[in-house]
């Protein structure tokens, strides 16, 4: 099995390096990097979701040749569905279980990620905005050096998520067995936007719920790895046939 996991909107595969030994020791687990950070700083920066989910799909192309599976946090969510759907219009295997996490569905009227912008946001705004959320190392919001080199980032990857616009609903659908993951007092992302995600899935196997806020998952990590294991081994049991 190999699990890809991709990361919140300013952040990086290093929030989830701590993740690695929680999960069964013969999966592959491969933390995504969106352009414009690390070792892909000189990559321009992803416009749109289903911009870094083609970028993402072409990058590991060559790691599809296994079962795997995707789960993606916030930003990192809204790659992994579109990355599912693209990989399925593709004529490509598609993944084994889709996990969102903390992430508010596109299958409602209204558009996702309302509120006021916050790629929109004056600079005090938006590290105000960013203290509350949490997720960033306070030495990024306090100390105006790191944060000029950070903001650039922060507010593309905000942009990407708050201009995104849902497909048309024949082409939305969760066709793969996907589980839903989110905080328990997550006032970015609340329990009903999550489980809207509900209504354009098909084969939904589970709704989990963490103490804690939009970043439940740091505190998290052993029984979200867990849980995770749990519902990739129901949604694809006895993979020793592929």
């Amino acid at each position: 099995m190999r699990l890809f996991v991709l990361h919140h909107a300013g952040g990086s595969h290093l929030a989830y390096t701590g993740w690695v030994p929680h999960f069964p020791d013969d999966w592959d687990i491969c933390l995504i990097e969106a352009p414009g950070r690390g070792p892909l700083s000189k990559v321009p920066v992803c416009e749109t979701a289903a911009d870094l989910a083609a970028y993402v799909i072409e990058d590991v192309h060559p790691l599809l040749d296994a079962p795997f599976a995707l789960f993606g946090h916030s930003m990192g969510a809204l790659a992994a569905y579109e990355m599912t759907l693209q990989l399925g219009e593709r004529g490509l295997d598609t993944p084994v279980w889709l996990g969102i996490s903390a992430c508010e569905a596109p299958f409602t009227e209204q558009p996702p990620f309302g509120g006021t912008p916050l790629h929109t946001l004056p600079a005090a705004g938006l590290r105000s905005a960013l203290a509350v959320m949490g997720g960033l190392p306070q030495a990024i919001l306090e100390d105006d050096d790191i944060w000029a080199v950070y903001e650039p980032r922060l507010r593309a990857d905000f942009r990407l998520v708050e201009t995104w616009r849902p497909r048309p609903a024949d082409r939305a659908r969760i066709l793969v067995p996907c589980s839903l993951f989110g905080g328990e007092d997550d006032h970015v992302v609340t329990r009903e936007q999550l489980l809207a995600w509900a209504e354009g899935a098909d084969h939904l196997l589970g709704q989990h719920f963490f103490p804690g806020a939009h970043f439940y998952r740091d505190e998290q990590i052993p029984a979200v790895a867990a849980q995770i294991a749990e519902e990739v081994d129901t949604a694809a049991p006895g993979l020793a046939g592929w």
